[in-house]
This record gives structure tokens, sequence and C-alpha cells, in this order.
């Protein structure tokens, strides 16, 4: 293992021999006789039947172990590779073969048990135990939102584990739940498989599984995503599955001593490993598609009476096409990438759902106009939209890419009464008689993160409603402009729902349609006396977005308690006025639509980051949620190291709630606690 306290360079790396299980060796269950001359004739047959192409791996190896040779270290081309192919491999293939003959004579010499540990603990020794240097100093800026996990409870004291030169037949699931590894060496052993569980070491840069009997990997290797280094010299690999084309970290890629197709094996002597990994990841074939996602019915609404309102809202963060980069999403195969397929898979879940009210995040102006827009018109939608405010500097080329928020609703459905477009920073600042701090102006106001708000009335029962759809700035490290901007929002929110519920009643509710919709004959409904409401909480409101907070930040707490103490632990020293001396509060009774399930698993799925991003808030006093779109089928995942993929077009999971409308209740009364009695009060 490797110590991270004290001292820089004294690493210690674990050596297995105070942990056997890890390596269950010399048992008898995994001791099976086979003959040499069956094992030759099956590869031969897999060699004839597979031609040139590299097979799709998915399926879990059976059987036993192959023979553990005793001249396996000492011979280096034992699995199968003929002389006569080993000499058409030693022709000029350039500098790529010139590697993989390096990295083969690397592990062929670290045969001997532990080698690696050994290796570290002597080199520690010669290190200077002065003070560290340097640092990593490389800054990555990340184009959008992109967040990174951050490992729970604390650092670890070591990362990497070598159980080389051990005559290993299998591997404990125990070693598969240190998922914080880094470093695995399973070297110069007698494994004839991986285990499936070896896709949870997530954090590995560094596997060597050189000078086994491995005749597969499985699928799962594609979980891999850190991986800069896989050695896999002298086995029994005959093909590569599809699935290492998900390592894109991955620049050293150890082959050479396995009896590969001929096709592969020409490819790996002229490409780099980045050239071959690119190779198979944009040459991989979409696996089958997963389970569709329940619906969980919370409420019995089909025999509802006919004077139960119900509608549905939909929420989707979409992947703006400028956004979905390889060097974001560097896992996903091109074409996975490519908008002109992941608008139609978009476009297509949205109709397929068939929602009352839409709201898109990320969605750029030019795909508003020339996409969405007309498609869903075509379906009875009509929308509205707003961009981010960079917009107005750009050039007008480039101003129709970038993105912003687009609601949309069912024309036939509702009216819109009112809309309006709110820019954070901007209304942070321009807070009516307060004057805007260094802090609001410098870390606040730079941020064109917007939202949008609309009134809509049923045409049918008068009722009205607000929805909102936001984006929220994705910085982990800037919890406190995440918070403001919520703020900013929520204050919005109260000012226009007292205007609303003093907005006159509607006279004309006759259907206006866009004049390239179509008429899918349905008829009109009755048009309804529009409903009054007392005051602004009084309105049902829905929250549809982005909101790059965790289910445990100060913004959860804040939608949902009402209110947030004064000196939040997340607004830190920083000085936001009235907001960081009075605290912050807002009049509604929010609830999250998916917290009566405990929230989704995750909303947002990446290698490198998974968890709840998105919410459906709505005002509990006058709504109730009777049915949600459900989890993604987490068997289905055990392959997918993240989206977009095949199947999921955006990082991000679509939300979809059924809301039933309710009389409004009267309201308690919120204030802003000024004390430590905020559920998060810093201290």
């Amino acid at each position: 293992m490797y110590q991270h306290g004290g001292h820089q360079g004294q690493h210690v790396m674990m050596n297995g021999q105070n942990h056997r299980g890890y390596g269950m060796q010399q048992m008898s269950k995994f001791q099976h006789n086979h003959h040499p001359h069956h094992n030759q004739a099956s590869h031969h047959h897999n060699q004839h039947h597979q031609g040139g192409h590299i097979n799709h791996q998915y399926n879990h190896p059976g059987g036993g172990t192959l023979p553990a040779p005793s001249s396996h270290f000492s011979q280096p081309h034992q699995n199968g590779v003929s002389e006569n192919q080993q000499d058409d491999m030693d022709e000029p293939g350039g500098e790529h073969w010139q590697a993989q003959q390096q990295w083969a004579e690397e592990a062929r010499a670290n045969a001997s048990p532990h080698h690696q540990a050994r290796t570290v603990a002597q080199v520690s020794k010669q290190l200077s135990l002065g003070p560290s240097q340097t640092g990593n100093e490389e800054v990555q800026e990340e184009e959008r939102n992109r967040p990174v996990t951050v490992p729970k409870g604390g650092r670890q004291g070591w990362t990497a584990i070598d159980l080389g030169g051990q005559g290993l037949r299998a591997l404990s699931d125990v070693l598969f739940r240190y998922d914080f590894l880094q470093k695995l060496y399973l070297n110069h052993n007698n494994l004839d498989h991986l285990p499936l569980a070896i896709g949870r070491l997530k954090c590995l840069v560094e596997l060597d599984v050189s000078g086994n009997q491995l005749r597969e990997l499985p699928a799962e290797i594609g979980m891999l995503t850190n991986l800069e280094r896989l050695m896999l010299v002298d086995n029994n690999l005959r093909t590569l599955p599809y699935e290492l084309g998900h390592l894109y970290k991955l620049s050293a890629l150890g082959v050479e001593g396995n009896p590969l197709n001929e096709d592969d094996m020409k490819r790996i002597m002229h490409m780099s490993t980045k050239e071959f990994i690119e190779f198979l990841r944009d040459g991989m074939p979409a696996p089958e598609p997963p389970v569709g996602r329940d619906w969980l019915a919370l409420e019995d609404t089909s025999n509802a009476t006919s004077q139960c309102e119900k509608f549905s809202a939909f929420s989707y963060n979409i992947l703006c096409d400028r956004y979905a980069t390889k060097s974001q999403y560097g896992y996903a195969p091109a074409r996975v990438l490519d908008w002109e397929h992941r608008k139609e898979i978009i476009l297509g879940e949205i109709l397929t759902q068939d929602p009352d009210i839409v709201c898109l995040q990320e969605l750029d102006k030019y795909n508003y106009d020339e996409f969405f827009r007309p498609k869903l018109a075509e379906s009875g939608y009509k929308g509205y939209f707003a961009q981010k405010s960079r917009h107005e500097t750009a050039p007008s080329d480039q101003a129709r890419h970038i993105d912003g928020c687009g609601t949309f609703f069912k024309e036939k459905k509702y009216i819109l009464l009112d809309s309006q477009h709110l820019n954070f920073g901007r209304k942070a600042v321009e807070r009516s008689g307060r004057h805007a701090s260094a802090d609001m102006i410098n870390r606040v106001w730079q941020r064109d993160d917007i939202g949008t708000v609309v009134l809509l009335e049923n045409r049918a029962t008068g009722s009205r409603m607000i929805v909102a759809n936001a984006h929220f700035y994705w910085d982990p490290a800037y919890k406190d402009v995440k918070l403001i901007q919520v703020a900013v929002l929520m204050e919005e929110l109260t000012r226009l729902a007292e205007e609303y519920a003093k907005m006159p009643a509607c006279k004309n509710k006759k259907v206006f349609q866009f004049s390239d919709a179509e008429d899918n004959g349905e008829p009109m409904p009755e048009p309804g006396p529009s409903q009054e409401y007392s005051s602004g909480p009084q309105l049902p409101v829905i929250i549809c977005g982005d909101f790059n907070s965790g289910k445990d930040s100060a913004v959860y707490d804040l939608l949902c308690n009402g209110n947030l103490g004064s000196r939040h632990e997340d607004l830190g020293d920083r000085n936001y006025g009235t907001f960081s001396e009075a605290g912050i509060s807002h009049p509604f009774t929010l609830k999250s639509a998916y917290s009566s399930v405990g929230e989704l698993s995750f909303t947002n799925y990446t290698p490198g980051f998974t968890d709840v991003l998105d919410y459906i808030w709505y005002s509990s006093n006058s709504l109730r949620v009777s049915g949600l779109l459900g989890d993604v089928d987490m068997e289905y995942l055990q392959r997918v190291p993240g989206f977009p993929n095949f199947h999921f077009p955006s990082d991000h999971l679509a939300l979809m709630a059924e809301f039933v409308v309710s009389a409004p209740k009267k309201l308690k009364v919120t204030e802003a606690d000024f004390g430590s009695g905020s559920q998060r009060d810093g201290k």
C-alpha cells in the first residue's frame, strides 16, 4: 500500500501476504484438470471463426483454470504465438511495436513475488525526507458542469496492492470492495479469468495481469475509465473487447505474448495505444437497450372524476451540442456525441412521455428555432425560450449556438398569460434599494446562468400555475454562488406570484396555433372562468431545472424548509448584503417531487461523478404528486461507464412527475432563522 501520511516519498505497498483473503490459492474447487490439446483446439476453433473482427465480449467465461506451466515465466511466447507470426511482428512496425516489446520485457522481468512492493520499498529508502517542493499544480479548466465526486470517509492511506507471483487461481470478492485502489498488480499468477467485479475498481490507474492464463476480458473492464496503463502480456487472449474503447485515458496497452487474431495484431503494431482505443471506441456496436424506466404510480388517477385536474411536468438537461466534446466525454463514441443522433433521441423521449409541460435546459437558440419548436408544435406544444446573456456580445454566427432554457406546454390545455427571463447575476446586483457588495459583483454578477418563468392558465378549469425553469452554476467550489442564485430566483418568484394573484380574469381563451402546427382533430375543451387567488403563495408553483446541488446542500435545505439562517457555512465569510445578514427565506411550501421515494439514485451519471443534481419542486399546499418516472435499470449500468451513450443522449436523466391540482391550503408564515435553528447553520 502507499502511505500518504508523513514525508513525501515514504510509500508502502500492500503485498498481500497478510491479506490472503484477496487471493484464494490452492483451493480444490478451483483446481480442474485440463488437457493441453483440448485447449489448443478450442483456441484454434475460435480464431477460425473470428476472422479479422474483434468480438464483443459480454459473457463471464466458464470452466476452470488452465494448467500452470512451470516454465511460463522463462518462455515469453508460450501462449500459442508461432515463430512465423513473431517474425512478422518483428518486421518494421515502427515505434508502436517497439513499445510493445519494451512493455513485455518489463512485465517478464517482474515475475518474482511482490516485485512491485519490493521495488517501492527499496526506492522509498533512497528518497530524501525533505519537504515537498511541488504539488499537483496542473489546473484543468472545465468547459461545462462536470463536477467530480469527492471520496467519503477521508483520504485513504494506501492505494495499491501487489499480489504478483503468488500462483493465485482465483480472487476473493473482498479485493473488489476496495474501490479506492489506484494500482493493482495481479501479474504472474494462474488466473484464467477476471471477475466481473473488476468493474468496481473505477479509480484504478494501473492494472497488471501479465503472465496469467486469461482467455478473455470481461466487458466490465470498460468501467475502468481512469486506467492509464493496462498490461496483458503473456496470456491466452485471442480477442479484445470493444469496451476497452471506453478507456480514453489509456496510454500503455501491453498485449505481446498473446495469440491475438492477425488483424488485431496488425493494428496494434501500427497504431499507438490512443489510436487503437479510439478505433475500438468508434467501432463499438450498440449494446442491447435497457429495460424501460418504470412508472411509479403513487396515486391511482385512472378513474378520477372529471373534476380532478391533473397534469405532467418533464424536466431535462439535454447537454448542449457545443458542450458534448471529446475532451469532456472521451469515453463516448463519436457517433454517440453527434448532435444529429442525440437530438432525435431527446425528441423521441419527449413525444413518448407526452407530458403537458416540458422544461429543457442547455437548449441553444438555433435548435430551439430550427428543431424543437417546430417539431413540438406539430404535437400541439407552444414554447418560450431565453438565452444566457453572453449571446449579447457574441458574433451573430456564434450567438445562436449559446444555450438557455426552453419551456413548452400543450396549447390546447394552457394559455400563456406571462413570461419572464431572469438573469440571476443581474437581478442580484439590481435588487431594489440595496447596494451590491464586492462579492456579489465579483462572484455572482459574472455568472450568466438564467431562469425563465411562465404563468399558465388551464383553459378548461381556469386554474393558474407558475412554471419556473432554471439552470444554476455548476462548480462545486462555488456553493455560495449557487445559493445566491436560488435565493434570487425565489425572491423574484415571490414578487411575481403576488402580481399574478392580482391579475384579472382571462376573457379570451380562443386557441392560437403555430402556422405549421397540425390539428389532430381533438375537440377543444369548454373554457372555464379564471380562478381567483388571495395571495401569491396560493398559486400552484413548479420549479424544474438543473440545480447542480445535491440533497445535502444548502440549496436543497432552502427550497424545502423555506428558510436558511444568516452566516450559513455555504456563504462562508462572504458579504452578500441582506442574504448574509438576515438569512434567506421564501413563502412557498415546496417539496421535491421525488422526495416521496427518497429521490432518484442519480440524475447525472459520468465516470467521475454520479449524483442527484436535477429536481422538480412543487407547492405542496396546492399540488400533490400522483406518479413519477423511475430509475434506470441498475443491471444495465454495470457495463456503462457514463452517459451520454447509445440509449441516453445526455449526461443527465430526464425527470417526469404527474400532479393533481387540489384546493389551496392556508399557509403558515415562514420567517428566516436568525440564530442556530437552521438545519445547516454555520458556526
